[in-house]
Formats: C-alpha cells, structure tokens, sequence
C-alpha cells in the first residue's frame, strides 16, 4: 500500500474518484466541474486544494482531497478534508485508514493543529470508522454556505 501527492498526469483519475464519491452520496447531480477550471485549481501555479491517491499493489484504489485552514483560536494552519473515497473492493484493506494517517501527518509536519471533516448524517458505516480511529463529533456546530444567486447578489452589494 502506497500514498502519493496527485500530479496532473493523475486529472482524470481524480476526476473519477470524484464521481464515484458523488454516487455513493447520493449527490452525482452536483457534480458540475469544468475540468479544465478543476485542473488549474488543483494543479495551476497556486493550487487551492492538494489530492492524495492511495494504491494497493500499485493499483490507484482511493484519494483524499484536502486543502489548508486556519485556526485564529489554535494560532496555527490545519487540514480541511473536503473528499475521502475507497473503492468498494478496497474497503476494509486500511487504505482509507492510510489515507488519513498520512493527512494527520502531513498537519503535524507542517505545524498544524487540526484535521477536520463533514459526514453526511445517514453515513453510519463513515461515522462508526471515523469514531474508531479517534475522531470526534463537534458539538454546537452547524455547517452553512452561500453559493450561487445569493453569492453573487452579497458580492455584488455595496
């Protein structure tokens, strides 16, 4: 079992792990990325997230896509996981426990204070092996965003 940094030779890989993450959310109709637009942002002279491909026997079997936060209260950067997919054949090989492993790696090397993440609420079998390799539930928070029409009517407000 191997652990790599994504390059853009691995765009289309990527591109479908994404898929197939969206389908096992329930969320496929969502998926809307210009490729050419993902492309640069992930692999463009300032990228805005890095990807991690997890291989068994060589063979890419799942990725984990995060990007860099920051915590004002903590005083130092941390890892927003956005995405973490195994393949259903991979599943129990503790490749998706590797990926992690090598994320809270990557936050202690670089000086970091958290990794943190969102599960889907009805993801029971996500919860159960999150919980089992020590990550909590946060409590009091809720998860909010603004995209689309109201997005650009607040950017567009003077």
């Amino acid at each position: 079992m191997t652990i790599r940094h994504a390059t853009e030779a691995d765009f289309d890989l990527v591109a479908d792990f994404i898929r197939k993450l969206a389908d096992y959310e329930k969320l496929a109709h969502e998926v809307c990325f210009d490729p050419d637009v993902m492309r640069a942002h992930l692999f463009g002279p300032r990228p805005a997230a890095e990807v991690l491909i997890g291989e068994i026997d060589g063979v890419p079997s799942g990725f984990a896509l995060c990007f860099q936060t920051f915590s004002p209260f903590e005083g130092r950067p941390g890892i927003w996981l956005e995405d973490l997919f195994v393949e259903p054949d991979a599943r129990g090989s503790g490749l998706g426990r590797a990926l992690l492993a090598r994320l809270a790696a990557l936050v202690i090397e670089r000086g970091g204070a958290r990794l943190e993440w969102n599960v889907l609420d009805w993801n029971d079998l996500g919860k159960g092996f999150y919980r089992s390799i020590g990550a909590a539930h946060v409590d009091g928070w809720e998860r909010w965003r603004m995209q689309n029409e109201a997005l650009t009517a607040l950017a567009n407000a003077s």
